[in-house]
């Protein structure tokens, strides 16, 4: 792994005791948190490898629903993370899993409300750093270290085109982008990672233009 800054090395402002058992599972929670938009009511939270081996006693728990409460990595109330779930009547459980995945520290999140769920599945790489690699059925790439907008639309020609048209407008440089389908001329997926966060009335055009049904923001 390839460092860019000393940060990367020591890890980031937190609750202990572990940058990627804690940390990374504080973020992965928070970006299923933000995609969702808001608390849900409810959320299945399934632990994969390391993470469902040693979650209890690493704190894994208590962070990731830390995160669905929108606590960031630093917050003490980390700690009573799933007490204060409870309080607000948040129906939280968990779930060991013993299927063999791609990196010992995965996380699916199941979430949802009276109105909508979302299901995503995130990875924590070291560091407190993270890979959201599933949203919704999709495979995507997503750091949640950038600002990053997620746009679901339509499979047609010319959408990418508009929104990158959008993008370059408000003077919006691309870091990374990715579009994935499930199947083609159906519902697809366009993941831009940018260089500074975006505003309201940039999101607004975006989710005017034709295809598009909608546009979630990430910010760092």
């Amino acid at each position: 792994m390839k460092y860019r800054t000393v940060f990367d090395i020591i890890g980031p402002i937190m609750i202990g005791p572990s940058s990627s058992h804690t940390a990374g599972a504080a973020r992965i929670g928070r970006v299923a948190r933000t995609l969702f938009g808001r608390e849900p009511k409810w959320a299945n939270i399934y632990f994969y490898g390391s993470f469902a081996k040693t979650y209890k006693g690493h704190g894994t728990d208590v962070a990731i629903v830390g995160g669905l409460l929108d606590f960031d990595t630093f917050d003490n109330r980390i700690t009573n993370a799933i007490k204060i779930s409870e309080s607000k009547g948040i129906q939280i459980n968990f779930y060991e899993e013993e299927a063999v995945t791609d990196h010992p520290n995965t996380a699916k999140i199941v979430l949802g409300d009276d109105k909508d769920k979302l299901e995503l599945v995130g990875i924590s790489i070291g560091g407190g750093k993270i890979e959201i690699i599933e949203l919704n059925g999709f495979e995507l790439r997503l750091s949640g270290n950038h600002p990053a907008i997620l746009v679901v639309h339509n499979d047609r020609y010319g959408v990418i085109a508009n929104v990158s048209n959008i993008l370059a407008k408000y003077q919006i440089n691309i870091g990374h982008m990715e579009v994935s389908r499930k199947e083609k001329g159906q519902e697809a997926l366009m993941v831009i990672e940018v260089d500074q966060n975006v505003e309201g009335p940039l999101l607004k055009e975006m989710e005017a233009l034709p295809n598009i049904n909608k546009v979630t923001k990430i910010h760092d």
